[in-house]
């Protein structure tokens, strides 16, 4: 009896020591305002999902939530200064896991080594990209499309805006045996104006520019980049399912710097989770032809790092060359 007794006092005691090794800030969160970072300009689709989630963590919350817009350099501006932070939880950045993968393959010296130096904490939504045509275009399927370009061979053309629609766009090529010439452009709203008045055939665009286009009735999707169809766009087929094997499927996450202590990060995805099982926020992605990711923290850094190993060759493929 008395063995069973000391036992508790040691555990017990054990507990007590745990909890004071836990950082009282940590204890404490949230007690300030808390930051989401933003790689893009103040009003772009991307900007429109981070105000989205800094709105709805105000309410759950209680504490008012800021969006900061880091602009430049392909994003590395902002995910350099995500990782710098102070490890509170009060800087959250908000950002595409495979385009900040792709940035460690894109730069011969990136100023930020992800996996590293930051720690995932939660999914925002998964998406994909889009091959697109113009709506009066007599091609129907992808298959249309394919034998129309075979038939021309170079004198055809397409839009790409990123390094991912530069990697869907060049997967298709090779593996439908196609000779088009990529052509690349700043903003989905400069490829549409050449797709429009016929100088570019078709455009491999981000989710959420096409489904605008979409909607208008100015654009048809032929085919989304993920292995599997998005459950918010069940009618759209994968390359896959016609013939073009392909699994570029696109994710945004929540990431904090690395050494922010666990508590906190559990807390932010318990967080990010609440508001991805809100039934506005799955209308909301689905305006954009993207679906709710959840997953764990762990879950999340896993797919993070299993994207930069992947993105290794997809930089291949696009035939990028790595900067400065």
């Amino acid at each position: 009896m008395t063995s069973v007794w000391c036992w508790g006092r040691s555990l017990t005691a054990a507990l007590v020591a745990a909890a004071w090794l836990v950082p009282a800030q940590a204890q404490q969160y949230p007690s300030q305002d808390i930051h989401l970072i933003c790689g893009y300009p103040a009003g772009s689709g991307a900007d429109v999902i981070v105000r989205y989630y800094a709105d709805k963590l105000k309410a759950i919350t209680g504490r008012t939530v800021l969006v900061e817009n880091k602009v430049g350099a392909m994003g590395n501006i902002a995910t350099e200064h995500a990782a710098r932070a102070k490890p509170d939880g009060y800087t959250v950045y908000l950002n595409g896991g495979g385009v900040i993968a792709a940035n460690m393959h894109m730069f011969k010296k990136p100023p930020v080594d992800i996996v590293r130096e930051l720690q995932a904490v939660a999914g925002i939504n998964k998406l994909s990209s889009m091959l697109s045509v113009r709506a009066d275009r007599p091609w129907q399927t992808l298959a249309d499309l394919t034998a129309y370009l075979k038939e021309k061979g170079d004198k055809t053309s397409y839009a790409s805006t990123n390094p991912v629609a530069q990697a869907v766009g060049e997967i298709y090529k090779q593996k439908a045996g196609l000779s088009t010439v990529q052509v690349s452009y700043k903003t989905g709203f400069d490829s549409f104006n050449d797709m429009q008045s016929g100088a570019i055939d078709y455009a491999v665009l981000d989710p959420v520019y096409a489904q605008a286009q979409r909607r208008e009735g100015r654009v048809r999707v032929l085919a989304i980049s993920a292995a599997q169809r998005m459950e918010s766009l069940p009618e759209i087929q994968t390359f896959t399912e016609q013939g073009i094997p392909m699994d570029l499927l696109g994710w945004w996450g929540a990431f904090v710097t690395a050494a922010t202590p666990r508590p906190i990060v559990d807390q932010l995805n318990a967080w990010f989770t609440q508001v991805q099982q809100l039934p506005e926020t799955r209308k909301f992605f689905s305006t954009y032809g993207s679906d709710p990711f959840v997953v764990t923290p762990d879950q999340a850094q896993a797919r993070l790092a299993e994207d930069v190993k992947n993105w290794a060759d997809y930089v291949k493929i696009a035939k990028i060359v790595p900067q400065g």
